[in-house]
């Protein structure tokens, strides 16, 4: 059974930072591409990050480059999105996903995806 389990969301003011955790299945892990997507309340799912399965090529949303970092931990089975200087309109549900295909910015491509963890910006 594949299972994305994502944790590290939380209140936070603005300006703050937190660390998205998301930990696959260990096979998920070295084989797939992995995401970050959110959705926040009334609006549609949008991609915030993603990385390759080698962790040599990532890619940002322009809303959030030079805020939020990607990254993978192989030791730990773990990817990671480092997320500083929040703004109020970060908050949504961040949900990481896996994909088997290059384009690692469409929703559409990704096969796998954990339940999410709420993030919440105070202003």
């Amino acid at each position: 059974q594949v299972q994305l389990v994502e944790s590290g969301g939380g209140l936070v003011q603005a300006g703050g930072s937190l660390r998205l955790s998301c930990t696959p299945s260990g096979w998920i892990f070295s084989t797939h591409n992995m995401g970050w997507f959110r959705q926040a309340p009334g609006k549609e799912r949008e991609f915030v990050a993603a990385i390759s399965v080698s962790g040599r090529s990532t890619s940002y949303a322009d809303s959030v480059k030079g805020r939020f970092t990607i990254s993978r931990d192989t030791a730990r089975n773990t990817i990671y999105l480092q997320m500083n200087s929040l703004k109020p309109e970060d908050t949504a549900v961040y949900c990481c996903a896996a994909t088997m295909e290059r384009n690692m910015s469409m929703a559409e491509r990704y096969r796998y995806w954990g339940q999410g963890t709420q993030v919440t910006v105070s202003s």
